[in-house]
């Protein structure tokens, strides 16, 4: 029976996914390389590190990996500072509900572990969260399972006992892989992603709490 819910952040809790779309085809543009926002979808769900490394590659980039996501994170405050940190439709209300029916809580995101603290906090969801890990602890970016694994571990749950909600194609295929029941969110603002989710949905007011307990 289900007991654990795990949480990824970026486009599922927090409308941010935008921001890295808009500060990573800026700064490529800027270098003379003229790609458009879509080839940045490849990159939602992984970590900056493996996002970076691989554009370095690719496209030959003069600077560090570190350098590059300095520059980033710059960007994005800047537009977080500009605009708030949004939440995602509706899932403020859904997280509650999903305390209040006893279930065990957890994130597991890319992020910084600062950034997600720092937007859960925002947001007025920190509390409900007993366990939030970061990419940055894992060996292994998403989509390998190590971050809902750990997250898992971290809540004394069994990954058989644990529903992720992801957005991202590299997200859903790391949370099939730790073996747990996917639902995946496709968030009718951004383009469609290829979800390999147990199931599909637009908007968190589709879920009945009362039934998470019985998915399999």
């Amino acid at each position: 029976m289900i007991d654990t819910i795990i949480f990824d952040m970026d486009g599922v809790l927090v409308d941010s996914e935008y921001t890295f779309l808009r500060s990573k085809t800026d700064m490529l543009h800027a270098e003379g390389h003229f790609k458009e926002e879509s080839y940045q979808y490849q990159f939602m769900g992984t970590t900056a590190d493996f996002m970076w490394q691989t554009m370095k590659e690719e496209l030959q980039l003069p600077r560090s990996v570190d350098e590059y996501i300095a520059e980033m994170n710059q960007r994005r405050e800047a537009i977080i500072a500009k605009d708030g940190v949004r939440a995602i439709k509706h899932v403020q209300e859904f997280v509650k509900a999903l305390a209040e029916a006893g279930f065990k809580l957890g994130v597991a995101s890319s992020s910084r572990k600062t950034e997600i603290e720092s937007h859960l906090i925002a947001l007025g969801l920190r509390p409900y969260f007993s366990q939030l890990v970061s990419g940055e602890e894992v060996a292994h970016s998403k989509p390998a399972p190590d971050v809902f694994l750990k997250t898992a571990a971290l809540l004394e749950a069994n990954p058989k006992n644990c529903v992720v909600f992801e957005d991202t194609h590299n997200g859903s295929k790391a949370a099939k892989a730790a073996g747990m029941y996917c639902i995946g969110f496709a968030n009718p603002d951004y383009p469609v992603q290829e979800l390999i989710a147990d199931e599909i949905i637009q908007d968190f007011r589709e879920i009945n709490v009362a039934e998470l307990r019985q998915k399999a």
